[in-house]
């Protein structure tokens, strides 16, 4: 079977499985960002918190930009490490508004994905997965987020090679998953490593992907009926 192929299966079965998947509203494309910088290494709840708390804190990004930076880092205090998110946050915000003459990203959504992914990535602590989280989300346009979840789980499938790491994985697996599957294959594969293929103790023996994955082909017989 073609990967390709393996990948539109998985999608459909996940799709069989959880339904179609909605995430919350989508944020314009600059709350985005700055929500997706705080949801480095913690966890949603925190992220949540943090950008309320921020936003409550300054009523507009240039309020933030433009702040002590003690005040911001105090705001984003449930997010964790955020005496290097803060400054990361102020350092976007003011780079944003010397190249563009103010504090907007509505013009991404004229431009070309390619362009719109490299324009984002030029800012320190804006990596592939935070580029594509925008591009998906806040823009419509076609790119596939490689989270933790998504990392582990297309790995134990069998669906990226075992020595591709995440930053090669988001191209890799765009080539797989056909663009109008981006949305909800990103959620439902989430949404997977968090209920059953979790990283420590993966519930093989419910997985609706038994069939496809390259790990449960992989477990002994007894694992696979009595948990893994």
């Amino acid at each position: 079977m073609k990967p390709s192929e393996r990948a539109r299966m998985i999608h459909q079965r996940l799709l069989a499985f959880y339904g179609k998947p909605e995430w919350r509203n989508p944020l314009p494309p600059l709350d985005e960002l700055v929500s997706t910088i705080l949801s480095q290494n913690t966890n949603d709840g925190n992220r949540d918190r943090a950008f309320h708390a921020l936003r409550a804190r300054f009523p507009t990004w240039e309020a933030v930009r433009d702040a002590d930076p003690d005040e911001v880092v105090q705001a984003i205090r449930p997010a964790g490490l955020a005496n290097r998110k803060g400054p990361r946050i102020q350092t976007v915000l003011k780079e944003i508004t010397a190249q563009r003459g103010e504090l907007s990203l509505d013009f991404l959504s004229d431009i070309p994905t390619t362009e719109a992914r490299q324009w984002l990535m030029q800012f320190k602590g804006v990596g592939p997965k935070t580029a594509a989280i925008v591009l998906l989300f806040s823009l419509g346009k076609p790119a596939f987020p490689v989270d933790t979840h998504i990392y582990r789980v297309s790995g134990r499938l069998g669906l990226r090679p075992s020595s591709m790491n995440a930053d090669q994985a988001h191209d890799y697996l765009e080539q797989l998953f056909p663009p109008e599957a981006y949305y909800a294959a990103h959620l439902n594969i989430i949404r997977l490593g968090r209920e059953i293929c979790q990283a420590r103790r993966p519930n093989c023996p419910v997985c609706p992907l038994q069939e496809l994955c390259d790990y449960y082909q992989n477990l002994d017989p007894t694992v696979k009926t009595d948990g893994a």
